[in-house]
Formats: structure tokens, C-alpha cells, sequence
């Protein structure tokens, strides 16, 4: 495969570091760079970079896996000031709200960049299998620029939207249903065990009736029977999603009864596990919960 665009990779934590080491063993050969340590987390196949500057003066175009909106504003204004600067195209896959994506959209057209919105879903083991969702929003011939790039760190690949912040606007309402149906699950297995029901036995028949769910039927199956509690999502994670996914729906103005009370929910469990596996929430409905 000929490849000729020059790609950098900037934040490679725990969904960022996978997602790069598939950049590099398709070929893409990414130059990366993690302020919190560089050496020690670049995967092999890639090229470490010593800051930003440098990436953005040798790199076309940079994807950004960043842990919040105030992290990407702070790299882009890096990108936007290197002197020289040969990047032209900025892909951000972190979940930011759609608020920080619009501002950022605006701050990389003020440089001369391009920027495509693009969050990603499927967690860490997606992250490393190359299994993930990215829902790009942007110019769709961005999209196709870079295509086989994406196309190396995830199976599905959308453009959803012309519009930077309609990426987060999904990935948000995506992370609301699965918080939801995570919750859910475990408020009614709970209901059921004190009825003397099995976890298992309930599983295997929810699973394959009406109130089946991703939930119920990976995370439930892989990281709660077993009482491992490691889908590589933390706690605190999750909530900072919903709390982004609240003020989008009061921006928004529909309906959001249901959103409220599950975003006060999982506020509280972080509240307790903090950064422990989102999973655990199955442990905090046992204690009670907001109750």
C-alpha cells in the first residue's frame, strides 16, 4: 500500500494508544506524541515526536484522542502557532460535547485547518481489536481523504453530518442508551434475585427475549457474571459523557425526564467508585444507589 499522506497521533491513553497501534500496523507509520509520556506509550511501528510543534510541522494531518474539550482547544492552539507548519487537517476522536467541537471547528478555521468531528464508541477492547464506531461530522470529502486511515482503527466508519459537533451530538445520545440500558440491566437483575431468581438463568433468558440489550448481553455476560468488572471504561467516564449529554439536552430543549434521572444516577455512582469500571454500577444498585 502507498501511502502519502504523513499522519500524527497526539494522546495515547486508554483508548488513544490502541487506536494509534492500529494506525501503525496497517502501514500508516503515525508520529506520536502523549505529553504524559511519549517513549513508553508510542506503539511499535511508529515515530516519537518530541511536543506538538514538532508533529505539526511534520505531519499533513493529526488525529487527537484527548481526555476533554479544554485539552483539544489547548493542542489545537499548538497546531494552529507551529512555525513551520505542514499540517493541514485535524481529526479529533475524543468526546468533547458539541459546544467544545463547535468552538474548535471555528478556532481551526481561523488557522487555516480543517477539522473533522469525529468521537468513536466501542471501548477499549474495540479500541484494540479495530471493532469501533467513528461517527465523523465534516466536509465528507474529508472523510474520504482519510478513509483508509479510519478505516484501519475501525470496523464501522459514518459520516453522519457536514456540521462539526453533529459527531458528538451521536456519540452522546449513543453513550446516554447504553448508560441507560447498563442501569437498567442491573436495577432489574437485582429486582429479580430477590425474587430467588439465578444471575445466570436471568441473563440467559433475557438475552435472547425482548429486553436483550448491548449491555445485557456483552458487559453483563463478559464483565458482571464473572465478577471481573474490566470493560476498560471507568465510572467517572461514563458520567462525564452523560454530563455533556445534559447540557446538550437542555441546549436542545426535548424531552429529557429520563435523561436527568439517569444522568443523576450515574453522577452518584461515580460520587462512590470513582474511577472504577462502569460496570460496578451493578455493585452500587446493590447497595442501594440514590435510594
Amino acid at each position: 500500500m502507498t501511502i502519502d499522506i504523513a499522519y500524527g497521533f497526539i494522546g495515547l491513553g486508554r483508548m488513544g494508544g490502541p487506536m494509534a497501534a492500529n494506525l501503525a500496523k496497517a502501514g500508516f507509520g503515525p508520529s506520536v506524541f502523549d505529553k504524559a509520556g511519549t517513549e513508553e506509550r508510542a506503539p511499535p511501528g511508529s515515530l516519537t515526536a518530541e511536543s506538538v510543534a514538532v508533529i505539526a510541522g511534520t505531519c499533513d494531518a493529526i488525529f487527537l484522542s484527548l481526555p476533554a474539550g479544554a485539552d483539544v482547544h489547548t493542542v489545537l492552539a499548538e497546531i494552529a502557532a507551529a512555525k513551520p507548519r505542514r499540517a493541514v487537517d485535524v481529526i479529533d476522536l475524543s468526546t468533547i460535547g458539541i459546544a467544545a467541537a463547535e468552538e474548535a471547528a471555528r478556532r481551526a478555521a481561523a488557522a487555516g485547518l480543517a477539522w473533522l468531528d469525529a468521537p468513536v464508541s466501542g471501548g477499549r477492547a474495540g479500541a484494540i481489536a479495530a471493532t469501533i464506531s467513528i461517527m465523523c461530522a465534516g466536509p465528507r470529502a474529508l472523510v474520504e481523504t482519510h478513509r483508509a486511515a479510519l478505516a484501519a482503527m475501525a470496523k464501522n466508519v459514518f459520516h453522519v453530518g457536514e456540521r462539526a459537533g453533529q459527531g458528538q451530538a451521536l456519540k452522546l445520545l449513543n453513550n446516554f442508551l447504553s448508560a441507560t440500558a447498563t442501569a437498567a440491566t442491573a436495577e432489574a437483575l437485582h429486582f429479580g434475585r430477590a425474587q430467588g431468581l439465578d444471575l445466570k438463568t436471568m441473563l440467559e433468558v433475557v438475552n435472547v427475549s425482548t429486553g436483550a440489550s448491548a449491555a445485557s448481553q456483552g458487559k453483563y455476560m463478559r464483565n458482571v457474571l464473572p465478577g471481573t468488572f474490566d470493560s476498560g471504561f471507568g465510572t467517572d467516564q461514563m458520567a462525564k459523557d452523560l454530563r455533556l449529554y445534559r447540557a446538550a439536552l437542555a441546549a436542545a430543549g426535548t424531552a429529557g425526564t429520563i435523561g436527568r434521572d439517569v444522568v443523576a444516577l450515574w453522577e452518584a455512582a461515580a460520587a462512590e467508585i470513582g474511577t472504577g469500571d462502569h460496570t460496578r454500577v451493578f455493585e452500587f444498585l446493590a447497595r442501594g444507589g440514590t435510594d
